[in-house]
């Protein structure tokens, strides 16, 4: 356990804002109070956006694309290029703001920003491959071909556990495609939000004649959300949170036919085969499982282990569990920071308490308190063996808590693995082919994402992230997510001089 000894954060906090090019008026004076995680301590107060200023942010978006949908798509890529860059020159300070505001180990906050940078080099890439089919048509002298249009002005909704990376997987994407885009970050982390802010109009500045309000910034609460997701000039909301968020997002863009992208729960899953290897999965389940504090939505919180391994994985984890270092995530031996609040420490705690009830053998979970910083939540990750799944199993709690349960065939391991209410992330470890095929198949893993001897968190760009069930099955990133922030229009080219109809179709009229 290991505590920093640095600068006071709250300064730490002004040199990096005013070195990432944040002016000051934008984190002080206001009502939006922000607390570093680490220490909850207050370190800004940010001005929140005002429902008309929310209104005229989005009528500007709206007016922003129509002009911005005319600029190409290779010189739009331009700009997410040059974005790329302002990104890559601000990664150290742009990471460590991370860590600060949303408790990352600071490897964490910096792959954060890396991840930015790298959906910027997709982006820029697919500037110049955006695209439809040219199919066969049934009719001579016809051509008959798919053309792709932008939407509109794109709505973003984020978390504080991924705080910038969220914005960038869909604005990279969106900006490339001709759209606008509108930011509301979570309450809990609206610095990092207005740094990448800053670092965009570095970036639109060198690009030279961006329209204004292309990427608009809104901060504060649900009110600002309200507002994006029931306004008819934001035709698609991508917005990553709760499932109860999702489900209060979703009836409402259902009701004026607007586009979801929604990332929801994930009660994340791995299963342990008699032939894993079991050096390699113990690494892969200690930061599936205990990275970003347990607070990803790709976090491992259930593990399913053979009975024929499982007396030699488990000591190996309660040893893990035991020593890893919890502490200050800007300190190099740092493994595990502090949860997000208090709100989330009870939550842990509350979840802890009903496994016991429900006869669980818990190894950790308990608070780490240190002397000089009693208002933040530090914990011991919690290792949870439990003899069957329990309803406190099937419900997500987001925080590091691992349950882990005893198999002796995998078809029963699947089944159980599948029969929880979320559908993001999962994992199998096995040498065996047949196992690893079986658990990827139409049979196996019903996740969007399934994965063999790795674990459940560190998803790359380049393949689409997103689940099923009550993950909201929305996909962003890498792959042909590209094509959810556009719109297609079949078309056929007549360039005959007769004109058949379809379906051999007869209309003669002389």
């Amino acid at each position: 356990m290991t505590t920093s000894a640095t600068t006071p954060i709250k300064d730490e906090v002004r040199a990096l804002l005013t070195q990432l090019g944040v002016p000051p008026q934008a984190y002080s004076g206001g009502d939006l109070i922000v607390h570093t995680p680490i220490t909850g301590e207050e370190i800004a107060q940010a001005p929140r956006t005002t429902a008309s200023a929310t209104a005229e942010a989005i009528a500007q978006a709206h007016k922003a694309y129509l002009e911005w949908r005319t600029v190409p798509a290779p010189k739009r890529g331009e700009l997410i290029r040059l974005l790329g860059d302002e990104l890559r020159a601000a990664l150290p300070q742009l990471g460590r703001l991370v860590t600060i505001e949303a408790g990352k180990i600071l490897s964490e906050g910096l792959g954060e920003v890396q991840e930015m940078i790298d959906i910027c080099g997709f982006a820029a890439g697919l500037s110049r491959q955006v695209g439809g089919l040219t199919l066969p048509s049934e009719r001579p002298s016809h051509r008959m071909m798919e053309t792709w249009h932008p939407l509109g002005a794109i709505g973003v909704i984020s978390a504080f556990n991924f705080p910038v990376a969220v914005w960038s997987w869909n604005a990279a994407l969106a900006l490339v495609c001709g759209n606008a885009v509108i930011w509301k970050p979570s309450e809990k982390t609206p610095l990092t939000a207005l740094a990448t802010q800053a670092i965009f109009q570095r970036a639109a500045a060198k690009f030279g004649g961006v329209p204004e309000g292309l990427a608009a910034l809104l901060l504060g609460d649900v009110s600002v959300g309200e507002q994006l997701v029931t306004s008819p000039l934001v035709p698609l909301v991508s917005a990553t949170g709760s499932t109860a968020m999702g489900r209060a997002v979703a009836p409402r863009l259902a009701a004026r036919f607007a586009r979801a992208i929604l990332e929801l729960g994930g009660n994340n899953a791995a299963i342990v085969t008699p032939t894993a290897d079991l050096h390699l999965t113990v690494r892969a389940i200690a930061f599936s499982a205990m990275g970003t504090a347990g607070q990803r939505c790709t976090s491992l919180r259930r593990l399913l282990v053979h009975e024929s391994v499982y007396d030699t994985l488990v000591p190996q984890l309660k040893k893990i569990y035991a020593s890893v270092v919890v502490g200050d995530p800007r300190d190099a031996g740092t493994l595990v920071g502090p949860l997000i609040d208090e709100r989330a420490f009870n939550a842990m705690q509350k979840a802890l308490e009903q496994a016991r009830r429900d006869g669980a053998e818990i190894t950790g979970g308990e608070r780490i308190s240190f002397a000089e910083i009693p208002q933040a939540f530090f914990v011991r990750p919690a290792l949870v063996e439990i003899a069957t799944q329990t309803d406190i199993v099937r419900h997500e709690t987001f925080a590091p808590i691992l349950y882990v349960l005893k198999y002796r065939e995998l078809e029963d391991a699947i089944a159980v693995h599948n029969s929880v209410p979320q559908g993001l992330s999962s994992s199998i470890f096995t040498l065996n082919v047949r196992e690893a095929e079986r658990f990827l198949s139409a049979t196996g893993s019903d996740c969007g994402i399934a994965n063999v001897n790795i674990g459940t968190s560190g998803a790359e760009i380049g393949g689409a992230f997103g689940g099923e069930k009550e993950t909201g099955g929305g996909r962003e990133s890498g792959s042909d997510a590209w094509k959810q922030y556009m719109r297609r229009a079949t078309n056929t080219i007549n360039y005959g001089t007769e004109l058949p109809l379809a379906q051999g179709v007869s209309f003669d009229i002389g």
